[in-house]
C-alpha cells in the first residue's frame, strides 16, 4: 500500500522539478505540461486512488512553485483529472496513438482554462506558439506511457 503511494508521489515529484527546470526565456512557451501528462496517467491506471482531490493539491503545488495566481493550475488539473475519470474505461481500450489524440485535447482543455483565467485577472495574452507545448505533450505521450505502465507493474501500484 505504501510503495504504491511512494511511487505515486515520486513521479508527481519529478514532474514537478521537470516543470520548473530553468530554460530559456525563449523555450517557455514550449514547455511540455509533465505534471498534467502524469496525473492523466496516474487518473487511467488508478482511479480510485488519484482523482480529482489529487489533481487540486498538484495543481496547488505548481501554482505555488511556478508563481502563477493560486488555484490556476488547480483548476485546469482538476477539471482534466475530473474528464479522465469519467471517460478511463473507454481511453483505456484506445492504442496509444488515439489515447495521444485525447491527451493532446486534455491538455488544450487544462491550457486554454489556464489562459481564461489569465484573461479575467487582465494578463496579456500568449501567442500561438503557447499552442504548441499541448501537441509536444501528445508527442511523449506514448513514451510516457510505457514508462509510467512499467513503473507501476515492477512496484505493483494498484
Amino acid at each position: 500500500m505504501t510503495r504504491g503511494f511512494s511511487i505515486i508521489a515520486i513521479t508527481f515529484l519529478i514532474s514537478l522539478v521537470l516543470s520548473i527546470l530553468p530554460m530559456p526565456e525563449s523555450l517557455q512557451l514550449y514547455r511540455i505540461q509533465w505534471t498534467a501528462l502524469v496525473l492523466i496517467y496516474w487518473c487511467m491506471a488508478v482511479p480510485e486512488r488519484v482523482g480529482v482531490g489529487v489533481g487540486f493539491l498538484v495543481g496547488l503545488l505548481l501554482d505555488i512553485l511556478t508563481g502563477t495566481l493560486l488555484g490556476q493550475h488547480a483548476l485546469g488539473l482538476s477539471v482534466i483529472s475530473f474528464v479522465v475519470i469519467k471517460t478511463y474505461r473507454r481511453v483505456r481500450v484506445f492504442p496509444l496513438w488515439q489515447q495521444s489524440v485525447f491527451v493532446v485535447l486534455l491538455l488544450l482543455l487544462e491550457r486554454l482554462l489556464f489562459f481564461w483565467v489569465d484573461g479575467t485577472i487582465g494578463r496579456p495574452a500568449k501567442g500561438t506558439e503557447s499552442w504548441i507545448a499541448p501537441l509536444l505533450g501528445g508527442l511523449i505521450w506514448p513514451w510516457l506511457f510505457i514508462i509510467m505502465r512499467d513503473l507501476r507493474r515492477r512496484f505493483h501500484t494498484s
